[in-house]
């Protein structure tokens, strides 16, 4: 049994040269130690919805743990992202259904609510960096990002309205805009009209790489919009099974003056990220989106996974994948976890 022993030793010193991988993993200290990737408070932005009203926050049915927020809410949760080295939150409108029309008019309202949860923030927690989504779902009747006639989305209809909606946005005090509409051109056309309103260092990450995907259903009932939406986004949302087409619309938004990217959804695209954070060398984001958050919720609340486990693990495969940073509605509890 001896030499048997021995001969399975010489054959695996000689199949791996020597080299035995596990000495690397024995314990914590040296898995630390060697780790490629690491997540940070400052790899994170939490997106929060934003409802009118006052009082208790309101949860989002198909969100477990996320809810919408009053102003004063917002407010609050920016001073917790300050507390927890969150640098940025993104904010979404929860759009009353009164003040939705075919054109989504109320996006260009300088009082709109999330104009004045922008400049709430800013007054309190200027610290905090405010991430606006320029897109029209929010603010429409047919719950589509732009303009319509009949049955078709009009491009150049849409981006004239959507750089109105920036320019809005940044004079309320914004500092990244998000275009997550898909039209072409909108990035060109939304940096002049930024830099003809003197809004020049109001930055633009673009949703460069957005499917049309079936993970955004939660986030349409936390708008409001899922009801409202007529037919579906394929016409201007990128198809599933391309990636040579993210690569060209990611470069074409460079070209046009985006100062960030991002793929969206994430998780199901690492492929994609991977490829374009390698590509452009450029800040490359992912959106954890409702629909993945909502999977590991639901997998949790039935006891089959181990939330914490899986949050963290997830969000470390964003940073493996070439990620500078990730939106994730997860963000306060990762914050927390690091912290403690």
């Amino acid at each position: 049994m001896t030499g048997e022993r021995y001969s399975i030793t010489d054959r695996i010193d000689a199949a791996t040269g020597g080299m035995r991988m596990r000495r690397l993993r024995q314990a914590e200290w040296s898995r630390r130690l060697v780790r490629e990737k690491q997540l940070s408070t400052a790899d994170l932005i939490w997106p929060i919805f934003v409802r009118e009203g006052s009082g208790a926050p309101q949860p989002v049915e198909s969100m477990p743990g996320v809810d919408r927020l009053s102003v004063e809410g917002c407010v609050e949760a920016a001073k917790r992202a300050r507390d927890l080295d969150i640098p940025v939150i993104a904010l979404f409108p929860y759009t009353d259904p009164s003040l939705r029309d075919e054109t989504g008019s109320e996006a260009l309202n300088p009082e709109n609510l999330i104009c004045r949860a922008t400049r709430a923030i800013k007054a309190a927690v200027p610290e905090v960096g405010i991430m606006c989504d320029v897109a029209l779902d929010p603010y429409t009747s047919h719950g589509h990002d732009g303009v319509m006639a009949g049955d078709r989305i009009l491009n150049d209809e849409s981006v004239e309205v959507l750089c109105r909606q920036a320019v809005v946005q940044a004079e309320a005090g914004c500092d990244v805009i998000g275009p997550s509409d898909m039209m072409d051109g909108r990035v060109a056309c939304i940096r002049g009209a930024l830099d003809d309103a003197g809004c020049r260092d109001t930055m633009i990450m673009a949703y460069s790489a957005k499917y049309a995907s079936a993970f955004y259903g939660p986030f349409r009932d936390a708008v409001g919009s899922g009801g409202m939406l007529k037919g579906d986004k394929r016409t201007y949302q990128m198809d599933y099974a391309n990636s040579d087409e993210a690569v060209r619309e990611a470069a074409q938004d460079l070209a046009e003056g985006a100062d960030m990217i991002m793929v969206k959804p994430g998780l199901p695209y690492l492929d994609v990220l991977a490829r374009l954070a390698r590509e452009f060398g450029v800040p490359t984001f992912a959106y954890q989106t409702s629909g993945e958050y909502s999977m590991i919720m639901a997998a949790v609340r039935n006891g089959w996974l181990d939330g914490d486990k899986a949050m963290v693990e997830t969000l470390t495969a964003y940073k493996r994948a070439g990620a500078s940073g990730i939106l994730t509605y997860f963000s306060p509890k990762v914050a927390e976890m690091m912290r403690g």
